[in-house]
């Protein structure tokens, strides 16, 4: 699985002029499910992401989590995560998880943060979203279970 995780002062997500999620300070968090992608890899992510220390101290140290500030998560899911740009100009995509695979695990991603002890607000898988957010710090971190 492909995240991109990103601090935020504060996130939401509209679908047809509908907010379908928002948060305060907390984490913007795009994920890919890719073919061949399980559970496991989503367990592994979920939790990751949950300890993750990119929080600011009373030092001003990025030593704390979403858990230790009392803060959430919005996950977003996001197939052009997959994208391939090796060839040409057009991305590919084709490395992404079918529909339904992506569906489920991105649920279950979802699910697993939630698990976790951290508020989440989610988007609507294939959708066509609209993803507004104020970046903290600026703060952003690619994670790849493949790495």
């Amino acid at each position: 699985m492909r995240a991109l995780i990103q601090r935020v002062s504060e996130a939401s997500v509209t679908v047809d002029g509908d907010v379908l999620g928002s948060i305060n300070a907390g984490l913007l968090i795009l994920i890919c499910a890719m073919q061949g992608d399980t559970e496991a890899q989503a367990d592994k992510l979920a939790a990751k992401i949950a300890k993750l220390r990119i929080f600011k101290d009373e030092d001003g140290r990025m030593n704390r989590s979403v858990a230790d500030i009392g803060g959430s998560a919005l996950v977003i899911s996001q197939f052009t995560l997959a994208a391939d740009t090796s060839r040409g100009n057009r991305p590919g995509f084709s490395s992404a998880a079918a529909p339904e695979d992506g569906n489920r695990l991105y649920d279950y991603f979802a699910d697993q943060v939630t698990a976790q002890g951290i508020p989440v607000a989610k988007g609507r898988f294939g959708a066509d979203m609209k993803v507004q957010l104020l970046n903290d710090g600026p703060v952003t971190i690619w994670m790849d279970t493949e790495d």
